[in-house]
């Protein structure tokens, strides 16, 4: 008989001091390991493409299957520009309710043997299984052991194989396929944990933006070369047509600023800005998708370009307005908003001036 000893009353422990306010707001956050499980088909699709990018760091060529029947390649990476003859690497990325289980694996084992039996292409180096639910115990235990997994092939090729490789034959493990069967070295086929395929979408520029976290530390800020580049000429050139206006003298090029202490300085400042807004541009390429960056650029230019069209006594006064202006540009809704300064909004009006969209002096 139950006993009043045995309730006990409702007490929930919370989450002690660890609590933080985006707790409230968004909840507490889940697991990346969690969150691959829960990916939908397209989003699975899109997660393997971004991690396939993570790969071509350490391949020539990265390259997703698209031909008509997948011939048991999904993502291929490429030794060297000589395609499946320089060597190549499979990653098979498969999406069950379900860890990756033996029964799973035996068609697209039966696939790599036969079309490499056909020279369809050359054997692969390394054929790795990712599944967005992960491996499973007893596939991990026969991967680990490569004369099992060929016995066990062995036996299920008539259920798994023969009918399944391909729709046009029936591919009995007999024969010269059967010689090959028995030399094929079945050491190539291994496996990729969802930790290891998040660690290697780590790298990638999707990673924040798919996972959230926020995005890592910029670099330490590097100061502009004492010469101007070649990348910088047009804005330059812009600022020196401003200055020229503003003082009534011409300034041919920025060694002439040298008798303006203060034409110099701003000049400095200037170069400072846009040297800022270049890292950012830099960091967006590695942490962000493309684009990102651009959609930055262009919330800036609507929010000072009503000022720059303004009435300013000259191109000095209106440079010095639109950087101004710059500073007060919120933009939240950007992904590098977190990591953008008031130097980054300012830089930007340069490397907007450097594609002519602003222009300080009006002629």
């Amino acid at each position: 008989m139950i006993n009043d000893a045995d309730l006990k009353k409702i007490a929930p422990t919370g989450l002690s001091s660890s609590t933080s306010a985006s707790h409230v707001s968004s909840g507490l956050p889940i697991a990346k390991s969690l969150r691959v499980q829960v990916f939908s088909p397209d989003e699975w699709e899109q997660f393997t493409e971004e991690y396939a990018s993570s790969l071509e760091t350490s391949y020539k060529k990265v390259r997703r299957f698209g031909g008509s029947g997948d011939m048991g390649i999904d993502i291929a990476c490429f030794q060297t520009d000589q395609g499946f003859k320089g060597g190549w690497d499979n990653y098979q990325c498969k999406r069950y309710d379900h860890a990756l289980r033996p029964g799973d694996i035996w068609l697209e084992i039966g696939k790599i043997i036969y079309h490499s039996f056909n020279g369809e292409y050359p054997t692969p180096r390394k054929h790795y299984f990712c599944a967005s639910q992960g491996i499973g115990t007893a596939l991990e235990k026969l991967l680990n052991d490569s004369n099992k997994l060929k016995q066990k092939c062995r036996i299920e090729w008539a259920g798994k194989c023969e009918l399944g490789i391909t729709t046009t034959a029936t591919i009995p493990l007999a024969g010269k396929l059967l010689e090959y069967f028995d030399t094929f070295d079945f050491s190539i086929f291994s496996s990729k944990s969802v930790l290891e395929l998040i660690k290697g979408h780590s790298t990638t520029p999707f990673h924040a933006v798919r996972f959230g976290g926020g995005l890592p530390p910029r670099p330490s800020h590097v100061p502009p070369p004492s010469q101007p580049q070649q990348n910088e000429s047009r804005y330059i050139q812009q600022l020196l047509d401003a200055y020229s206006e503003h003082v009534g003298t011409s300034f041919p090029d920025p060694a002439a600023l040298s008798g303006n202490a203060d034409m110099a300085s701003n000049f400095r400042r200037q170069r400072e800005r846009f040297y800022s807004a270049e890292a950012l541009r830099n960091f967006a390429r590695d942490t962000v998708p493309t684009g990102t960056f651009a959609q930055l650029q262009e919330e800036i230019y609507h929010g000072v370009v009503e000022e720059c069209e303004a009435d300013h006594p000259n191109g000095f006064k209106r440079m010095t307005a639109v950087v101004k202006q710059a500073a007060s540009v919120t933009s939240t809704s950007n992904p590098l908003a977190p990591s953008t300064s008031v130097q980054d909004r300012q830089g930007i009006c340069h490397q907007l001036a450097n594609d002519d969209r602003l222009k300080w002096v009006k002629k």
